[in-house]
């Protein structure tokens, strides 16, 4: 076994250090979310952790890790007779994003189910984590459905296992942990308000404290034993006080005036529901537990508000997460209550008696600034000779879409949007399991093997059955999309009004994508040459900084703006052959710039409808003369053109569901 960077070496990261600390004092709290750039020690923290965890006594042989003293009365393994424990360490255990269901839960061995009518029940990663760290790295890209299985666990305590008349409970009580990098997607805001604590972490910007970082590292990489061996002192000095705050927890007196406190600060920040106030008033009782004393003081509610309502106080994935701490010190201030405190918490200790407070909206969020500074050549194109370049300009506000879906049937990636053969859903059939089965069609299954009970020589009540009898079941349910916009932002295209309402759909849909766990990309296309300016993402954050800066003028370069979204397409095929994509081409028409505009842009338009892209032209030519060049380019993409007086945001969305309607069940998007 590898030997862990130890948890006391860990350089700066206070907030990340504390949130996780307070959780191994009350598991109570609800687990961390950690967000922020990549290298921030996210998941050496997390690993570092687990050492630090005081042993756990179990019953010898159950799988499912009772205690002893106090043995799960429902334990598969069970029941259990009374007997000295075993003594191991606290278990850390990771889940990958790739993981299945059954990976996560538990399996039933569906044949001797059915045949001998026993439980035998194969336990998954939920059982191993009981009573230890459950680590998620990149938890905002697990699927949705093992995300709503994991955080239903945590916060009952508890794992059900329901599959064709066969039920498995079994206690899962764990220290959640999730980090995630914000610039690859968002988790909902229903699942962020599961997490107890977030933190956001960043990379140091003072050049002594990155050497220092870099010093240990490569310490620890050239003899990790001895490296740990430098810190044991420290790590067993923070070992001891986790367990001396665990036996003060209990003890630990939350007043009415600190009570308050925590009310009118949730009520101040306007956040959703009574678990803020629960997590809090933890977090608060768990950080004077840490500091060894036995009252909740203002400065503990001050910093449980900072760990605990940041991520609850986001109303659409657009909004920065973080505090106002003017206003959060004047309602403490306001409402400050009329027990006796101590002004001077005891702040030693790794992350004090509090921390440094998380970064206040405003400030950079993870790698928020770098979503939302253009890197050179992302949004500045050559001009053509005598072209102007002019100011980007607002996005018209966002607004709420109607569902959007893609024709047919797809196979693409679980989502919310358009029908899918998935493996969650409702049953539409059965087929034979392709390699493990991991959805039973018991109907179909029992009709297969009844046919051979008197040659297989049944005598019993039982079902006799081979693998060859077993029917998986196939489902419908619902797959994410991708939605690719190619606008024109050239000089003729460049009208204040045009741009902001096109700037405004896109991010309408995009609001609309992320809650339905879409992938929205975005090609423009001026001057003389096309640019990728949002890649296909789930990134909210991103997408609405490159959409705000993204500029307009020159000429019209239509071709190039087609055969780079064709090469997004291509790309994305290979990165997710399953996924069926939507074009919305936002357009005048006119191609201007190099030999034969015209005829390249009809030569490009032409690759979409040799591969079945699905697609629409949104013309936006205006006056009392129009050329239909727009509806020129729908011919050859193989699309529809549809005419706007006025381009208006809404405009966009109509046309994106009318589009959808027009291509029936025959084409597939690529």
């Amino acid at each position: 076994m590898s030997t862990p960077f130890p948890f006391t070496a860990v350089v700066g990261q206070d907030d990340l250090r504390l949130a996780l600390l307070l959780n191994a004092v009350s598991p109570a709290v609800g687990g961390v979310l950690v967000r922020g750039e990549k290298g921030t020690a996210k998941s050496t923290a997390v690993r570092a952790l687990s050492a630090l965890l005081p042993q756990v006594s179990v019953v010898p042989g159950c799988r499912f890790s009772c205690g002893p003293a106090a043995p799960d009365p429902s334990c598969p393994d069970g029941p259990h007779e009374a007997g000295p424990g075993a003594a191991r360490p606290a278990r850390m255990v990771e889940l990958p994003v790739g993981a299945s269901e059954d990976r996560l839960v538990g399996a039933l061995d569906i044949e001797r189910a059915l045949a001998e009518g026993v439980k035998a029940f194969e336990p998954g990663l939920l059982a191993d984590a009981h009573r230890g760290i459950l680590y998620v790295d990149e938890v905002n890209l697990l699927h949705d459905h093992l995300v709503d299985l994991l955080l239903d666990a945590a916060a009952m305590g508890a794992s059900y296992v329901e599959r064709e008349g066969v039920s498995v409970r079994h206690a899962a009580r764990f220290l959640l942990v999730g980090t995630m990098n914000p610039e690859e997607g968002e988790l909902r805001p229903q699942l962020l308000d599961r997490f107890g604590l977030t933190v956001e972490v960043a990379a140091s910007r003072e050049p002594d404290q990155r050497v220092e970082v870099v010093r240990r590292r490569l310490a620890y990489d050239d003899d990790p034993a001895l490296f740990a061996a430098r810190w044991a002192d420290e790590e067993a000095a923070v070992r001891a006080r986790i367990v001396a705050a665990r036996e003060l927890l209990p003890q630990v007196r939350l007043g009415d005036g600190a009570l308050r406190q925590i009310a009118a600060t949730c009520a101040a920040f306007e956040v959703d529901g009574m678990r803020a106030d629960i997590v809090m008033a933890r977090t608060a009782t768990a950080l004077a537990a840490w500091a060894g004393r036995t009252d909740v003081l203002a400065e503990d509610v001050r910093q449980a508000a900072l760990l605990a309502l940041p991520h609850r106080r986001r109303r659409n994935p657009f909004d920065a997460p973080g505090l106002d701490e003017d206003k959060l010190d004047e309602t403490l201030e306001e409402f400050g209550g009329s027990d006796d405190e101590d002004p001077d918490p005891d702040p030693d200790g790794p992350g004090g008696g509090g921390g440094q407070p998380p970064q206040s909206d405003g400030g950079p969020q993870g790698g928020g600034d770098t979503a939302a500074r253009p890197e050179a050549g992302e949004t500045g194109q050559p001009q053509a000779s005598g072209a102007q370049e002019q100011q980007a300009v607002r996005a018209a506000e966002p607004f709420r879409t109607k569902a959007l879906s893609v024709p047919g049937i797809g196979e693409g990636a679980a989502g919310r949007r358009s029908r899918a053969r998935t493996e969650h859903g409702r049953t539409t059939g059965a087929r034979r399991p392709r390699g493990t089965l991991t959805k039973l069609h018991l109907a179909a299954t029992v009709l297969a093997a009844a046919p051979h009970q008197r040659a297989r020589g049944r005598s019993g009540p039982g079902l006799v059955l081979r693998r060859d009898d077993l029917r998986q079941a196939t489902r419908e349910g619902r797959e994410g999309n991708l939605v690719l916009f190619v606008v024109d932002a050239s000089g003729s295209m460049a009208a204040r009004q045009r741009m902001s309402a096109v700037k405004g759909a896109v991010l309408s849909l995009l609001l609309d994508a992320y809650q339905r766990r879409d992938k929205v990309g975005l090609v423009t296309f001026r001057g003389a040459a096309a640019d990728v300016a949002l890649p296909p993402t789930s990134s909210v954050d991103a997408a609405a900084a490159r959409l705000e800066s993204l500029p307009t003028g020159g000429r019209t370069p239509l071709a190039a703006g087609l055969l780079k979204a064709h090469e997004v397409l291509r790309v994305e095929r290979l990165r997710d052959p399953a996924r069926r994509a939507l074009v919305v081409v936002v357009t005048d028409g006119r191609a201007t710039g190099g030999p034969e505009p015209v005829a390249l842009a009809g030569r490009a338009a032409r690759l979409f409808a040799a591969e079945g892209v699905a697609s629409v032209v949104v013309d936006c030519e205006s006056g009392p003369v129009r050329l239909g060049l727009a509806g020129q380019l729908a011919g050859e993409l193989g699309g529809t053109a549809v005419t706007l007086d006025e381009l208006r945001a809404d405009s966009i969305a109509g046309l994106v569901r009318d589009v959808q309607g027009t291509h029936g069940t025959s084409r597939r998007a690529a």
